[in-house]
């Protein structure tokens, strides 16, 4: 039966030009194969008689073994921010070029309190205090070596690892640890002007200049041994672009792409959302984990993700994963103003379940607390 269903997927395979229609296919004969494999099947076709027919397969699997091996079999909650938790236990981190990142110099042992304040509240993963941190930036702002800002870079994971390692062994939490993701945020935040969120500097850099800057502090994190890379608060699907094909230089890597959105339907430079998604999907569909949105208000995520769902094979194929913000608005030098006291973030959290949220946490201004909010909403709701 085997030999049977690997010709009919060669005939398929030869008679579908459209890809996406051909991952869809290709997610389906995995569904059989392991239907085979399990005992499941009962019958010789399996249904692809029907896929030839139409050439259109359902987008939601019927099986879980056509999901996403790491976010797709149950909701995850993402840590908070990072910075703004850090200035809430006294630490000043806003008009810093470095941000957060300078207390790997200064401070270690403080990030990585946060990293497990966090997961006492819940948080399935940690996120590296490298968002606002390139080789470039500690050499300048630090007056090091190159060698010695890679080492910092590396204290960002080794930090993230040992709250993990301490956390469960304090909790006694044995099995399925909390994962590390490498923060690999936009070059305009290291730029210290606000450009992350805007994206203007994309016109005037090529993919080339994009990827030469992003190599450094990618393969520091990498070499590491981050569990994920996050890809985030990207502005401009030129930059996710680049940096997803820089990805292709690290085969055994995984990363989710979220974009800053300035509204229910555009990224921060202007894409289309749900198009910038699907280019993401059709550019690394064997190393994107999920895909989504962050730093972004949170009033714009269940619009995003309608978007998204649009253009975009369903959430158990490729996870979703949203953290947005505040709702705050970013001032450069000066940092966030004007939190709402008229919206209250975890009300939308079980819209953006229903919509296909897999991975849900927040940005900057959302502390433990409100992770602790969000982890218990999502206890709450059904499961995938």
């Amino acid at each position: 039966m085997g030999n049977r269903i690997y010709e009919r997927a060669q005939m398929i395979h030869l008679q579908i030009r459209n890809y996406s229609e051909l991952y869809r296919i290709r997610i389906f004969i995995v569904q059989i194969w392991w239907s085979l494999l399990d005992g499941r099947a009962h019958c010789d076709d399996c249904g692809l008689a029907q896929a030839e027919a139409s050439h259109s397969i359902v987008s939601k699997p019927k099986t879980a073994q056509t999901k996403d091996t790491m976010f797709g079999t149950r909701h995850w909650i993402a840590d908070g921010g990072l910075a703004s938790t850090l200035q809430n236990l006294g630490y000043s981190v806003d008009g810093d070029p470095l941000w957060s990142a300078r207390l790997l110099a200064t401070d270690p042992n403080a990030i990585k309190r946060v990293h497990k304040t966090f997961l006492e509240a819940k948080a399935d993963m940690v996120t590296t205090a490298s968002y606002q941190a390139s080789i470039s930036g500690f050499v300048k702002h630090l007056s090091i070596t190159d060698e010695e800002a890679v080492k910092l870079m590396t204290l960002s994971v080794s930090l993230a690892r040992e709250a993990v390692n301490e956390y469960c062994r304090e909790n006694q939490k044995e099995g399925e640890k909390p994962l590390v993701v490498g923060s690999v945020g936009p070059y305009g935040a290291c730029q210290a002007d606000g450009s992350e969120y805007t994206g203007d500097y994309v016109s005037k850099m090529t993919e080339e200049q994009l990827k030469v800057w992003h190599r450094p502090r990618m393969t520091a994190l990498v070499d590491a041994g981050v569990d994920l890379l996050a890809i985030e608060t990207i502005p401009a699907l030129k930059e996710a672009l680049a940096v997803l094909r820089l990805l292709k230089e690290f085969p055994g890597m995984k990363a989710w792409v979220t974009f800053s959105c300035r509204d229910g339907q555009r990224t921060n430079f202007g894409d289309p959302f749900g198009e910038a998604a699907r280019k993401c999907h059709e550019e690394a569909p064997d190393q994107l984990a999920a895909v989504g949105v962050n730093c972004s208000p949170p009033q714009h995520v269940s619009s995003l993700l309608k978007e998204a769902n649009v253009t975009l094979p369903a959430p158990e194929v490729l996870p979703r994963v949203v953290y947005p913000n505040s709702g705050e608005e970013w001032v450069a030098g000066k940092g966030w103003e004007g939190r709402s006291t008229e919206w209250s973030y975890v009300t939308e959290v079980p819209s953006w379940l229903r919509l296909g949220a897999t991975v849900v946490g927040g940005c900057c201004r959302i502390g433990p607390a409100d992770i602790r909010d969000i982890a218990s909403i999502v206890a709450k709701s059904p499961s995938l």
